[in-house]
């Protein structure tokens, strides 16, 4: 052992407290909502009834507590697909079949898509480069279907407007997302439209590595994300509608890990959840 780590592979202490994220096992619940901004982790957990415990280290802030008695976490992961990658393999080190949802804002794509609304991921195109190092490039980035299910009731529950479909991951803000900046021209200009006329619903940067590494470790997986820009007529959310589409989105977040738990009580040893089980909503 190094510098009271266990090795340069897996870079934890004798507690397994993991080197980024600062967390071991036991302070991590099985439901875990994943944001990208730490100032949003906040946020979210403004809406427990308790906290237990509250860590930041580099880029990762961590909040674990209770909402609506169901134990949840709630992790800032920063942006982009490489840090998420950090923040969930550390969590797996943590706790055993976690349930992850990601809240994110996004670009819309796709005509009657407004500022405000959410997308939920059904799927999304690998366009970053993390996966790449994980499965082979034509391996699927699949939301878990009760994740799919669960978000949309979600979101029906707060009367909520949302669309499903296929999400597009990139690995960076600017060029990678068709934007032209003075200095600094794109090298694809038109991917915007290219993605556009595939029907892609949105644009964001880190849901493929979620739903890559959630079917590969074979944990439940979703993504919802608030539309903040539409792309196709070059508009902005404003701050004031901003900060009301991102509490529906982690509303929504929320609710639906409340039905993935009952979900999961309700399926008992099956491998999926179907709406003829009906759900168990008592317990948390």
């Amino acid at each position: 052992m190094t510098q009271g780590y266990e090795s340069a592979t897996n870079v934890r202490d004798a507690e397994g407290r993991q080197y980024h994220i600062a967390l071991k096992p036991g302070e991590v619940a099985r439901h875990v909502i994943l944001v990208g901004d730490p100032e949003r982790a906040r946020r979210v957990a403004g809406n427990f009834e308790a906290v237990e415990l509250e860590r930041s280290n580099r880029e990762y802030v961590t909040i674990t507590g209770r909402h609506d008695g169901l134990r949840v976490s709630v992790m800032g992961t920063g942006m982009g697909a490489a840090s998420t990658e950090i923040a969930i393999v550390e969590l797996c080190q943590c706790v055993e079949r976690p349930v992850m949802i990601r809240c994110g804002s996004t670009g819309a794509l796709q005509p009657g898509m407004a500022l405000g609304d959410l997308v939920i991921s059904q799927a999304a195109l690998r366009l970053e480069n993390t996966t790449r190092f994980y499965v082979e490039d034509s391996y699927p980035a699949v939301a878990d279907p009760q994740a799919v299910m669960a978000l949309a009731a979600a979101a029906d529950a707060i009367g909520q407007r949302y669309h499903v479909g296929v999400t597009a991951t990139s690995p960076s803000f600017y060029a990678g997302q068709g934007r032209a900046i003075a200095g600094f021209p794109p090298r694809e200009p038109d991917i915007v439209e290219r993605l556009a006329r595939q029907g892609v619903k949105n644009l964001e940067m880190e849901t493929a590595c979620l739903l890559t590494l959630a079917t590969l470790r074979g944990f439940v997986a979703g993504a919802v994300c608030a539309v903040y820009a539409t792309r196709a007529d070059d508009v902005f959310i404003s701050p004031a509608q901003k900060d009301m589409a991102e509490k529906a989105c982690i509303a929504t977040g929320l609710g639906a890990l409340h039905l993935l738990d009952a979900m999961e009580r309700a399926r008992g040893a099956r491998p999926i959840w179907h709406p003829g089980l009906g759900l168990n909503e008592s317990g948390a």
